[in-house]
């Protein structure tokens, strides 16, 4: 988002993160800037609360790429296969996946999965990144970020060529060329604490500009750099400080989720929970909705 927003949010992070926040939160109105698929994910987890999105057209490319008739016809070209479903996808595709990842949790999350081929979407960069750490056969979907895929390997051998003492972090939704080049891979959050936490001085990040400049803004005692020229996604950019304010002022615009969507949506992601946060964290969240059992 623009800094002007990360300033007045009450909370900072990606989009799990975001969503188990504001299931944890007694407020029953949520203002969620960022893309719909976010959005769609509170509601999933919180579906008694009302969520807002302040600009009903932010959407995602990636998440774009792939519909549930997409899907269906994915799995019917390679039937019996388990679908491991990035979590930046909408509602209608999570219900038709068998479990959810994130970019953080993606490698363990397949490797939960008892099958030697699985399907993954959306991302085909972050699928063949998992590809390097397990045996079982990755066929991944033909999407991509259109922001990190942006980045270039010639972006990294001129960035070293000007800083030779640069640490260069990269996102997995980068291509495969990209990761080659890189000295660590990292998720959103994970680059966030990267960043705090390493004792280098002067460190470049391919991905999106938004994030360089909380991570600039949160290490002012570092320097921070861009892979190549800043990359934005439109779509993120898309929400101004007056949509926010129209929203909480016109309670525009809500976020609706068929109910039957809900519940199918939400098994990939308690199964995921359950794996990357444990059980006990995961009956807690839901049980603070009041959403029933079900067998995951």
């Amino acid at each position: 988002m623009l800094p002007e927003i990360q300033e007045i949010a009450d909370f900072v992070g990606d989009s799990l993160e975001l969503a188990i926040k504001a299931a944890e939160s007694p407020h029953q109105l949520i203002v969620f800037c960022g893309v719909h698929f976010m959005a769609e994910g509170v509601k999933v987890v919180s579906p008694e609360k009302t969520v807002l999105l302040p600009r009903l057209e932010a959407g995602c490319f990636m998440a774009d790429m792939i519909n549930i008739s997409a899907l269906r016809k994915f799995k019917e070209k390679y039937p019996g296969r388990p679908v491991v479903c990035y979590i930046n996808t909408d509602a209608e595709v999570k219900a038709e996946s068998d479990i959810c990842c994130t970019s953080a949790n993606a490698v363990s999350i397949v490797k939960s999965v008892n099958s030697p081929e699985v399907l993954f979407i959306p991302d085909r960069n972050l699928g063949l990144y998992v590809q390097r750490f397990t045996n079982q056969r990755i066929i991944p979907w033909d999407g991509w970020c259109n922001v990190h895929h942006r980045f270039k390997p010639e972006d990294i051998i001129r960035l070293r060529e000007k800083h030779p003492d640069v640490i260069v972090v990269v996102h997995p939704e980068c291509s495969p060329e990209v990761i080659d080049l890189a000295d660590e891979v990292f998720s959103t959050g994970g680059m966030v604490k990267f960043a705090k936490e390493s004792p280098h001085k002067k460190i470049a990040f391919a991905t999106e500009e938004g994030l360089v400049e909380r991570i600039r803004r949160e290490n002012p005692d570092k320097q921070i750099l861009s892979v190549g020229s800043p990359k934005t996604c439109v779509n993120m950019k898309s929400i101004r400080i007056q949509d926010v304010l129209e929203s909480l002022k016109e309670l525009k615009y809500k976020i609706e989720v068929p109910e039957e969507i809900i519940e199918k949506a939400r098994i990939p992601l308690i199964r995921m929970l359950e794996i990357s946060r444990g059980k006990e964290f995961t009956r807690k969240i839901f049980e603070r909705h009041q959403l029933p059992n079900i067998k995951t």
